[in-house]
């Protein structure tokens, strides 16, 4: 398995792009300068970010100036902290600990920390503002002891509320106290001009560069994306700072339409970033060699050979990446000529190698690495899965199914495994023309839902697959598609809305009319792996199966019984609260209440309960 977390370990040859940031910020030599580092989600921009770091690691610039970094992910915050309260404490407290270390710059560093507790307890928000010029305390601090004063007027009075009272009464008198004294001399204005003083003045004494590397903004809310930008700007353009920003453009772009409504002029939300970032970076696009190298990095740094064989192999392979603009490829043949390999390995180098053009240009992947990455995490779980339960399973057959799972039309997926079920050798026999038609460069003719450009570049991948036994394949594949028996004899229908079930569970609502039109005797069929895939649940609250068992059951009520029967058996501690107003409207729910208002369910249960008892 594969972690899907950032790396600075390059398998992408992105050390040369990572290295001319690098470059940018030594030769600016103390000016000012802000960097975007764009790209789509998966691409590759947390990395990129890592390995900046790496590049600027234990550089100076032409000055002698060392660097010292600070790494901020707003997305961390959201929803617990104010994210430009947050990026301000992280720089003020980063310079704070390094002006410590180097016995330089330290009553700066902590007047810094005063202006931003000063701005931190001020809440700079429009009410607060006014609060501010009129010497009273900030709105959040008054409407915080008021909260606490109507507890105790309507006689909500414990131990907790009187330890509520005394704190919010001191927050708000040492906010008043400060602020009162502060008024003649402090105001918001005055103090982020102070602010960005103190903050310049600490690099300089200081002689350092501050680099702030901002990762995850287009994860974050709006609001959230907004305000760090806002933060940004308060330091931004002071000497010996520079900001890289990795974000995906077009989520900054919905943030600030969101944050100027009425803003429908492309041109105005693009300046506002503009203004903000001088030098935009994207993150390059990967090409058919680039993916082919990644996946081959990925299953050798998986593999048992030795860490500095891996490391030989990672850099020659990077190196090589350099020079395919000469025409020199990254395959399997060049990374088997860079050692000696066990043969487990040179077959998935193989596998690799013909999955690289597909994954390429498949839409559902398109080259991204995080994609990538996952898919193959899938296949090593479904290798595992085959393994563990005995079933022999050839990977590069599993990986051009499960690759068809994932960016082929969903019916015509539904269509091969209806195939498979309904053959006695299990095999998918109606391929073998197309693939011999595929093999030989021949345009094919396909009709609905086999008409599409993927299917022609699918059928040429080896290996062909039209005379082999695909039931092991898709029986370890029954997560996503069930594997139907020819006892099971459902219609392509029957099987289309299964998968559909299996696949989205929390869309049921949206395949009734498609389960009206499957025959009665096929719901048994399709409830059964329902059921199946239900037992695997550990809570039972409002998990997504759930809706498809309702959304069945209500398509053939017969089948009611049956999730009544299911959700009486299962163990007391997994019933959750929230499970009790889902299925209270449900026919079949009054026998399943009386057994659980029978048995030891617990106290919120029995709540819930009792609720939806006096409601009716």
């Amino acid at each position: 398995m594969w972690p899907d977390n950032e790396t600075e370990q390059d398998f992408l040859n992105f050390s040369g792009v990572a290295g001319t940031v690098a470059e940018i910020i030594v030769q600016a030599q103390g000016r000012p300068i802000s960097i975007s580092v764009s790209g789509r989600w998966g691409v590759g921009k947390s990395s990129m970010i890592k390995l900046i770091r790496k590049a600027l690691s234990g550089r100076t610039d032409q000055g002698g100036s060392p660097f010292i970094f600070v790494e901020f992910n707003a997305w961390l915050y959201q929803g617990y902290d104010d994210a430009r309260a947050a990026l301000m404490d992280v720089i003020a407290s980063k310079l704070s600990e390094e002006a410590e270390k180097r016995k330089t710059g330290i009553e700066k560093t902590k007047d810094l920390l005063k202006r931003i507790d000063w701005l931190r307890t001020a809440k700079i928000t429009a009410g607060s503002a006014i609060a501010l010029t009129t010497g009273t305390p900030p709105v959040g601090l008054i409407g915080e002891l008021y909260e606490v004063v109507k507890k105790i007027a309507t006689g909500q009075v414990d131990a907790a509320t009187i330890k509520e009272a005394e704190k919010a009464a001191s927050d708000a008198g040492s906010a008043m106290g400060g602020i009162w004294k502060a008024k003649s001399t402090s105001s918001p204005p005055k103090e982020i001009q102070a602010l960005r003083e103190s903050f310049e003045g600490a690099l300089t004494e200081m002689g350092v560069t501050l680099v702030v590397l901002i990762d995850d903004l287009d994860r974050c809310l709006p609001e959230t994306t907004i305000s760090t930008l806002e933060a940004i700007r308060l330091f931004l353009f002071l000497k010996n700072t520079a900001f890289v920003v990795a974000a995906d453009n077009e989520m900054i772009k919905y943030a600030v339409k969101r944050h100027f409504e009425g803003v429908t002029d492309d041109e105005l939300v693009t300046s506002y970033f503009d203004k903000l970032i001088q030098i935009p970076i994207r993150v390059p696009p990967l090409g058919t060699q680039e993916v082919r190298a990644y996946l081959m990095l990925l299953f050798v740094e998986n593999s048992d050979i030795d860490a500095a064989e891996k490391e030989k192999i990672r850099a020659k392979v990077c190196v090589r990446l350099g020079q395919t603009w000469q025409g020199k490829r990254v395959d399997r043949a060049f990374v088997q000529s860079l050692g000696t390999l066990p043969a487990d390995l040179v077959a998935q180098l193989d596998t690799a190698d013909r999955l690289a053009p597909l994954m390429t240009k498949a839409s559902g992947i398109t080259g991204n690495p995080r994609l990538i990455k996952r898919f193959l995490n899938a296949l090593a779980i479904r290798m595992a899965i085959s393994r563990a339960q005995g079933v022999g399973v050839d990977e590069a057959v599993l990986a051009k199914l499960l690759l068809f799972e994932r960016c082929g039309n969903p019916k015509a997926y539904a269509a091969l495994t209806t195939a498979v079920s309904e053959d006695q050798g299990g095999k998918a026999r109606f391929l073998s023309e197309w693939e011999e038609k595929a093999a030989a460069g021949e345009t094919l003719k396909l009709e609905e839902p086999w008409n599409d450009p993927f299917v022609e570049e699918w059928l040429r991948l080896p290996p062909r697959i039209a005379d082999q036994d695909l039931r092991g394949a898709l029986y370890v594949s029954r997560e996503h598609a069930p594997l139907i028996t020819p006892e099971d004899r459902l219609s392509s229908e029957g099987a289309e809305a299964l998968g559909a079930l299996l696949e989205h569970p929390d869309m049921a609502a949206s395949l009734k009319p498609r389960l009206v039109a499957v025959p009665r005797i096929e719901m048994s069929i399709i409830m059964d792996r329902l059921l199946d895939r239900a037992r695997k649940e550990q809570e039972w609250g409002v998990p997504d199966i759930l809706e498809a068992l309702l959304v069945v059951s209500a398509s053939d009520p017969a089948q009611g019984s049956r999730v009544a029967a299911f959700l009486s058996e299962r163990p007391l501690s997994q019933i959750k609260p929230s499970i009790v107003p889902k299925i209270s409207d449900q026919p079949w729910a009054a026998g399943v209440f009386e057994k659980w208002s029978s048995s030891n369910v617990s106290a919120t249960v029995t709540r819930a309960l009792k609720t939806i008892k006096a409601q009716k």
